[in-house]
């Protein structure tokens, strides 16, 4: 590249705001200082030379490199680096010096934005934004719902021009394509699940089981009896195992959906599919062990004489059973919180307006907590709800289970 009298160099992960036409005015060598006494090589500007390529390439084995690649080299090969003069494109050096320092102005680190949650130099006279924290790269759609500065990427992406067919406004062809078909995979599985719902629904009563407070929250759920003296098979174990399976299938559902959906789609899109795909996930999968409870609730109320559970039934009367209604109505309390409490956690920043990384993650968390508290209570509810529902239906002719109680 020795034809070219400049060449600036830029990360992938930058993007230039304002012209930067300036910048091939500096040093023979100019880059950017970071923490301290380090350069950053994000954003460089290069005289291109045989001579000093050469060079470079008889030391890059004797020279170390604390980052092990390009950085840690320039930063040995540099090494009085520090102590250059910053280039200020008012005030033209002579003679051109071999090295300068590029202010903030022209690599602003979205790290230490972030430590301060603010800008250390004008916003307006930004000219590269560098996205510097790790994993949190501003195409990735859920980096816009912590980092408040991929909000720029992100508009200058909605921007583009059609450079290639599909691609104007940062679209993807193929990351529609798949997106489409993961919103139509979706509704099918939705319209599954109302179908097995509306089959499994029940049409007989079910007893009422009012003891699930403190004794089902204690995992201390062992040969209990419901107010109509049903008997409860429960072992000891049996709410651990439950509160284990909801979370385990609400981890599952969670990762699934962070592998199906593309990574560089819009950052609403990104969030509503996984919202939809955790979802639907951890309804078929905790339902499916739901579904279980009830087949072993069933089975073992072979072992109970339905002579007992008649009886019971009889002397406790109509105003000790719970009918389907009720049972629809608890399901949908429970299901329904779990989904508005997800919302409320993951959404309650951005409604909030609050834009620092530690007070979003600590919200977050906090949320998180409120919702693994109730999903704790629900799952115990639900399974507890599905065993009593097998015992009291083991004679039907067909099972018959609240699908989502």
């Amino acid at each position: 590249m020795t034809s070219y009298k400049k060449v600036a160099y830029l990360d992938a992960d930058t993007i230039v705001v304002k012209s930067i036409e300036d910048i091939f005015n500096c040093g023979k060598f100019c880059a950017n200082l970071k923490h301290s006494e380090r350069m950053n090589s994000g954003v460089m500007v290069v005289e291109p030379s045989e001579t000093l390529f050469n060079d470079m390439m008889d030391k890059v084995n004797s020279l170390p490199s604390y980052t092990g690649g390009d950085q840690g080299f320039l930063n040995s090969y540099y090494a009085d680096f520090a102590n250059s003069r910053v280039y200020e494109p008012n005030k033209p050096t002579m003679p051109e010096p071999e090295t300068q320092r590029l202010s903030t102005l022209y690599n602003a680190d979205v790290g230490l934005y972030m430590l301060a949650n603010k800008w250390m130099v004008d916003e307006k006279e930004l000219r590269v934004i560098h996205y510097t924290l790790g994993p949190l790269k501003p195409w990735d759609w859920w980096t816009a719902w912590l980092v408040k500065p991929v909000a720029v990427w992100q508009d200058i992406r909605k921007n583009l021009e059609e450079s290639l067919p599909g691609t104007g406004g940062g679209r993807n062809p193929h990351d529609q394509s798949v997106t489409n078909k993961e919103l139509l995979c979706i509704r099918s599985l939705c319209a599954f699940a109302r179908r097995a719902r509306y089959k499994y629904k029940s049409e007989e009563a079910l007893p009422s089981y009012s003891t699930i407070g403190a004794a089902s929250s204690s995992f201390g759920i062992s040969h209990q009896k419901s107010h109509n003296g049903a008997h409860l098979k429960l072992p000891s174990y049996f709410g651990a195992i439950t509160v284990l399976v909801c979370f385990i299938s609400a981890l599952i559902s969670l990762a699934f959906a962070f592998i199906i959906i593309p990574r560089q789609v819009m950052p609403w899109t990104g969030l509503l599919l996984m919202y939809e795909w955790t979802s639907v996930t951890f309804f078929l999968l905790f339902g499916s062990y739901l579904r279980v409870v009830y087949n072993w609730g069933s089975s073992s109320a072979n072992h109970v004489g339905h002579n007992n559970l008649d009886s019971s039934e009889n002397h406790a009367g109509a105003g000790l059973q719970r009918n389907t209604s009720d049972c629809d109505t608890d399901a949908a309390f429970y299901w329904s919180g779990m989904a508005i409490l997800s919302s409320i956690a993951l959404l309650s920043p951005t409604v909030l307006g609050i834009t620092a990384l530690f007070a979003k993650l600590g919200l977050m968390v906090a949320g998180g907590v409120v919702l693994a508290s109730f999903m704790t209570y629900a799952s115990e509810h639900l399974a507890i709800s599905a065993f009593v529902k097998g015992q009291r239906d083991r004679n039907a002719s067909r099972g018959s289970i609240c699908f989502m109680c």
